[in-house]
Parts: C-alpha cells; sequence; structure tokens
C-alpha cells in the first residue's frame, strides 16, 4: 500500500487534499491518469475474409457489453455514477470521468484503491459486488453450512452472486445469466450473428458455445471449443479471473480479448508446450505432487490485441493470460496460453527500459532485453498449467484455489513467476534454449527490473503482491543485492539456488492446501522494505503502465463512449 502512495505523494497527488475530506483536482486527476501511457494498439487486418471481418465487428460491439457488466460486478453504483459523469463536460468531470474509465470505477487502482470521486466508499469494497456490501466473512462461511451440498457447491461457485432477500433478509443464491440478463441476451445474440459470419468452424462452434454459456452458465462445452480454436481471429470472452473478490477468490469477473492470431510468431514459441511434462516430470517437490499427466494439449497463440473490456481492461494491462480455469477441462485438454505481443512491447518500451535507467547498475542495463521480458512471460503462464491443481486434502477432494480462497491470487501468481524461472533455467541446462551464460545473465537481470515494474502496480493488487514476496525472499537469500548507490543487482551464484527453494515452497504449499502457511509467508513477505521503498520513490516520473487506445477498433466500429452528452 505504502509504495504507490508515496509515489503519488512525490507527485503531490491525493496527500493534503484528501487528508482534509476533499478530492483530486483537475491537475491532479490528469496526474493520476498519466500513470498510465496513452498508447496506440493497432492490428492489420487486411488478410481477414469479408465474413471475418463482419464478425470482426460484432465481436468488437459484444465485448462494449462486457464493459457493462464488469462495471456492475465491480460495484452496484457504477453504472449510475458512469451515467453522471458522462453528463459533466467541465474540464473537471472530464478528467474524473477519464480515470474513473480507466480503473472502471471510482477507485485509484494502484497503491490501496482509495476513492477519487465523492459520493462512494471511501475504498473498493473486498467483496466487490459479487456480495452484499454488509456481508462478513464470518457470516458467509456460517450460512454455508446450513446449505445442501449443491446450493453450497453453487454459492462457492464462479458463476453466481450472492444476494440478500429483500423480504427474508436471507442470503441466496443467483446464477449469473439472471444477474445480468440484460446485457448476456444481446451478447449472446451478437456472438451467435458473428458465429452466421465466419467460415471458420472452430471459431463458428467456439462463438455457439459461449452464446449459450452466457444464458446458461454451463461453461464445459465453450472451454473446450475455446482450446480447439483455431482462426485467424482468436476471441477470448466471458467469466474467468477471480482476482476481484478479495474475500474469497471464488467469483469470475467477465473479460473479453479481441486479437489477430500472428502465425509466424506462434510457431516459434509452439514446441515450449510438448516440454512441460519434462518439466513437471522435474519439478523441486516431493514426487507425489507431480502431475503424472498433464492435459492432452497445451496450445500457445501469440496474437495482437485488437480490443479488450472488462477485467480486461481495468487498470494495470494483461500482458497475457492461461485459461481456462475450470479444472475439468484442464485435466481434460490442458489450458492455452495467449500472448498479447504488442501489448508487451508497449509495456516493455513504455515502461521497463526508463525503470531499467533508475534500478540497475550502469554495467546491467545492456542485458534488459525484450527476448528474456517475453519469453519469461510466456514461461509464466505455462507454468499456470503445471504443478498442483485438484488436491486431497484430510480425504476429501478438493482444488488449490478453494483450499487458498483470497490468499490463493497471490500465492499462484508468485508461483507462476519463479517457476518460469526455473522453467528456463532447466531449458537452458539442457539445451533446449541456447545462448549460455550471457543469455542467464539477460533473463535474471531483465527480471530483476520487471520486479520494480510489477511491484509499482501496489501490494493490493495480485500480481504486486506476488512479487513483493518474491522480491523479499530473494533479498533474504542473498540472490538480489541491494547496493549502496540506491541500484540492485542478482547475485548469479546464488540466484538458481534460490529459485529452485522459492518454486519448491510455494508449490508445496498448493499441494498441501495450506492457508495457513499461505498466509504466514504473505504477511512476512509482501511488504514493500525501505530498501526497496527509496528505490521506487525514484521512479514516481515513469508511467506504470499503459492506456490502451485502440485505433483498429475504432476505425471498424466507433463508440460514442466516454463523450459528454
Amino acid at each position: 500500500m505504502r509504495l504507490v502512495i508515496l509515489s503519488l505523494l512525490a507527485l503531490g497527488i491525493m496527500d493534503s487534499a484528501m487528508q482534509a475530506q476533499s478530492y483530486p483536482s483537475t491537475t491532479e486527476l490528469k496526474q493520476m491518469a498519466a500513470q498510465f501511457a496513452p498508447t496506440r494498439l493497432a492490428a492489420d487486418v487486411s488478410r481477414l475474409d469479408a465474413g471475418d471481418r463482419r464478425a470482426l465487428v460484432k465481436l468488437i460491439v459484444a465485448s462494449r457489453l462486457i464493459d457493462d457488466i464488469f462495471l456492475e460486478q465491480m460495484w452496484s453504483g457504477n453504472l449510475a455514477l458512469y451515467s453522471q459523469l458522462k453528463k459533466d463536460a467541465s474540464p473537471l468531470g472530464q478528467a474524473r470521468l477519464h480515470l474513473f474509465w480507466i480503473c472502471k470505477g471510482p477507485w485509484y487502482a494502484l497503491g490501496d484503491h482509495r476513492a477519487f470521486l465523492p459520493g462512494v466508499p471511501a475504498h473498493k469494497l473486498p467483496g466487490a459486488n459479487f456480495y452484499p456490501a454488509n456481508m462478513t466473512k464470518p457470516g458467509f462461511e456460517k450460512w454455508l453450512q446450513t446449505l445442501p451440498k449443491t446450493t453450497a457447491d453453487q454459492a462457492t461457485g464462479f458463476f453466481t452472486v450472492i444476494r440478500r432477500n429483500p423480504k427474508m433478509q436471507q442470503l441466496e443464491v443467483v446464477p449469473y445469466h439472471t444477474e445480468y440478463a440484460s446485457f448476456l441476451q444481446r451478447a449472446a445474440a451478437l456472438l451467435e450473428s458473428a458465429a452466421t459470419d465466419t467460415a471458420n468452424t472452430t471459431l463458428r462452434r467456439f462463438l455457439r458455445e459461449r452464446a449459450a454459456a452466457f444464458v446458461n452458465d454451463d461453461y464445459f462445452r465453450s472451454d473446450v471449443a475455446w482450446m480447439d480454436l483455431d482462426s485467424p481471429i482468436e476471441i477470448t470472452i466471458g467469466p474467468y479471473e477471480t482476482y476481484n473478490d478479495e474475500l474469497f477468490g471464488y467469483k469470475a469477473s467477465f473479460e473479453s480479448y479481441v486479437c489477430l492470431r500472428d502465425d509466424a510468431e506462434t510457431e516459434k514459441v509452439q514446441h515450449f508446450s510438448q516440454l512441460l511434462q519434462q518439466v513437471e516430470n522435474n519439478l523441486p517437490i516431493d514426487p507425489r505432487y507431480r502431475n503424472p499427466k498433464l492435459g492432452a494439449t497445451t496450445p500457445i497463440r501469440v496474437v495482437n490485441e485488437i480490443f479488450s473490456a472488462g477485467d480486461g481492461n481495468h487498470g494495470v494491462q494483461t500482458a497475457a493470460f492461461n485459461l481456462p480455469n475450470d479444472e475439468r477441462v484442464i485435466a481434460q485438454k490442458g489450458s492455452k496460453k495467449v500472448m498479447l505481443k504488442n501489448v508487451q512491447h508497449a509495456k516493455f518500451d513504455s515502461t521497463l527500459i526508463p525503470i531499467s535507467t533508475v534500478v540497475l547498475p550502469a554495467a546491467a542495463r545492456a542485458d534488459v532485453d525484450f527476448d528474456s521480458f517475453f519469453t519469461h512471460i510466456l514461461a509464466h503462464e505455462l507454468s499456470h498449467g503445471i504443478g498442483p491443481h485438484e488436491i486431497g486434502v484430510n480425504g476429501r477432494a478438493t482444488s488449490v484455489r478453494l483450499q487458498l480462497k483470497e490468499v490463493y491470487s497471490a500465492i499462484e501468481e508468485a508461483k507462476a513467476d519463479v517457476t518460469g524461472l526455473f522453467m528456463l533455467q532447466y531449458f537452458f541446462d539442457h539445451g533446449v534454449l541456447p545462448g549460455g551464460e550471457p543469455a542467464e545473465h539477460r533473463l535474471y537481470t531483465t527480471y530483476l527490473a520487471s520486479a520494480f515494474r510489477t511491484l509499482r502496480f501496489g501490494i493490493t493488487e495480485a500480481h504486486g503482491r506476488g512479487m513483493a514476496l518474491q522480491f523479499n525472499y530473494f533479498l533474504d537469500q542473498g540472490a538480489f543485492l541491494a547496493r549502496p548507490d540506491g541500484t540492485f543487482a542478482v547475485d548469479f551464484t546464488k540466484v538458481k539456488a534460490a529459485v529452485r527453494n522459492l518454486t519448491h515452497l510455494l508449490m508445496t504449499i498448493e499441494a498441501e492446501g495450506n492457508y495457513g502457511a499461505a498466509q504466514k509467508l504473505l504477511d512476512q513477505n509482501a511488504v514493500i522494505r525501505p530498501v526497496v521503498s527509496r528505490t521506487l520513490e525514484r521512479l514516481h516520473t515513469i508511467p506504470v503502465d499503459i492506456e490502451p487506445l485502440f485505433v483498429t477498433a475504432e476505425e471498424l466500429s466507433p463508440s460514442q463512449r466516454n463523450r459528454s452528452r
């Protein structure tokens, strides 16, 4: 929490004004928005045939409905507030609207999610709008114990919200297809129409299956169809990640990514997926925790993003993702890794290169390169698919996600980061990746610089919290060295062992479903220490992330969003 507040104070933002119960001025709001560098995202659609171009436009329109659902998921008052903000044409009103749209709500997406608008809760609600605002964790868990197993499973499932019956004042389970019916029915119709336009059979199948899921909440068949998608258009749309449920990590947020596949880049990295079982068989954990048979396929897609929406365009932008999260699909089909290459390039150029000039010694800066950045992100996503998922605890079948509850996301992001390093080192050691020691130095140095990029997201966010855990562990192991001049360096004699040890620790916690150990590890390590905080303060003039400007999407389907009326 302190890290981003300190950088904002250095900018003169949200300090005395907030303490006096007032809110940021126009200038301050613009400074806050400037932490997200406006970046044009474009892709060449000329190779698409006429049917796919028509389908693409409809997918963009459907994705704008996903934005509406996500606004409602974040807070019950979001849609009304958004409508009100669009009516204010004053400079202050426009600055508020701009930052609201970046954050998809009235709470700043960095640091401690504090309100920058009046008339709203002071901080983002931990349960977002998935649960009643006045519901407590003990209250939910007590209620859960009174339910039949089928209803309890629905209550903790991905695709339901918990509401309080207005007459009985009792908690009840409401499925997504009921809660968001008006949006989902329109989105389903657009997907059906797009399916009619395209001649690609795998795209048509996925769109029709996903349209059906929007109106019945049975996402299994459409997730399987998404795994089999082989199309120039790579579309991901639906409820997936659970980061915004900070009470339990149960509820999935809606998101969408409309992308074009880069066939040449996809071909270059596809061989990685063929080696995952080999990596799994050599994970530094008790052999009984290893999966002897991973899912049948692990496709990798390198794409260029045309449009993103909902949780996919909320504060810090996604650089890559590994889906689906349904353990049944993972067991049967594996999971797909999607690399958003144009987004990654934008992040590398706008944030990582400037950060490296501050946090690394001059002699190490030449080792920061895009290939290492890209390859580690790929390994991170691949690592989500290996290690423990479905586990046994006290003789019953369960999952890591259910056992670790609200700390799962931070532990899983840390596990994917460090296991990604372990995987790439394994590839270096076995000749899969060329370059030898110089390539290893580039990998670990780029990772060190990128750690500061992630820490700036704030330790209330899963990726930032997971990175703080890793960074402090590596400092304590001597793998990272804090230098007197405020820069940091890698000790290449210690980093490999530290990576192996942390991979073992995190994967064992997951395999055992050990909530207490996970919470203790985060309490001890997911903090910003003074030596790190001082360096972070020196980064305050560098954007934290990008604000995508979807130029190709606007050319294909102009939007009236965020314009005063």
